[in-house]
């Protein structure tokens, strides 16, 4: 028996169905303050150098507490959007990301 060496909860590369290299859009919920935005950016620039923050979409929530924003990742592989997904989700303003 051999140990794997896939994380627990993720796919390998080779069973995935995504092809890499891709442009994958990640959807951002958070509360509507001013440091929402630039925080995502920065993040996932950091993660992705490749990164077009000219290409976003934003959205307000009907009640005006919440935006979300549609970013459109340069995805390498499985671990760097794995990666993005973490950087994102652990961050203090963020609701969910999907």
């Amino acid at each position: 028996m051999s140990a794997s060496k896939t994380p627990p909860h993720t796919v390998p590369n080779e069973e995935s169905l995504i092809e890499y290299p891709c442009i994958f859009p990640i959807k951002v919920m958070g509360k509507a303050e001013p440091a929402f935005r630039p925080a995502m950016l920065e993040l996932v620039a950091r993660l992705d150098p490749l990164f077009n923050d000219t290409k976003i979409e934003e959205r307000q929530s009907s009640g005006g507490n919440y935006v979300s924003l549609t970013l459109h990742v340069h995805a390498t592989s499985r671990e760097q959007l794995d990666e993005i997904y973490r950087g994102v989700t652990g961050h203090p303003l963020v609701k969910w990301a999907i």
